[in-house]
């Protein structure tokens, strides 16, 4: 068995911007009815935002897969407004971090909540399910 050591410190941070198009809608992804920002939206730029965190960090043939987001959204963004993420790793137990995640518009915040991603060895990971 091969240990592999991860460089990962709590408190690191990553920010990522998006500016909204009309795919990345409510109406578009089908989780709704209007033309405003998706949830399903807000939470890939989330899980996005996590990953970026902890990718430069993480040994070759490494990556995070996601294992669990608990999210509030708390107001509605009209297409063509940048959208603006943090994550901040705030656990790591062994192979599992835990983010705090925020995201805003340019009226306030958006959206909140936490987001858990699990350390993979890539090539193992994707034999399992082939």
């Amino acid at each position: 068995m091969i240990i592999v050591e991860f460089n990962l410190k709590e408190g690191i941070t990553s920010t990522a911007e998006i500016q909204i198009t009309k795919n990345d809608t409510a109406k578009k992804m089908g989780s709704g009815d209007l033309d405003v920002f998706a949830t399903p939206a807000m939470i890939a730029l989330i899980e996005n935002t996590c990953k970026n965190c902890v990718d430069l960090h993480l040994p070759s043939g490494y990556t995070t897969v996601g294992i669990e987001v608990n999210v509030k959204h708390i107001k509605p963004s009209p297409v063509n407004v940048k959208v603006r993420c943090e994550a901040i790793l705030e656990k790591i137990d062994r192979k599992k971090l835990f983010f705090k995640v925020e995201a805003w518009d340019n009226k306030g915040k958006i959206g909140e909540g936490s987001h858990v991603r699990y350390i993979v060895n890539s090539e193992e990971f994707m034999k399992k399910i082939q």
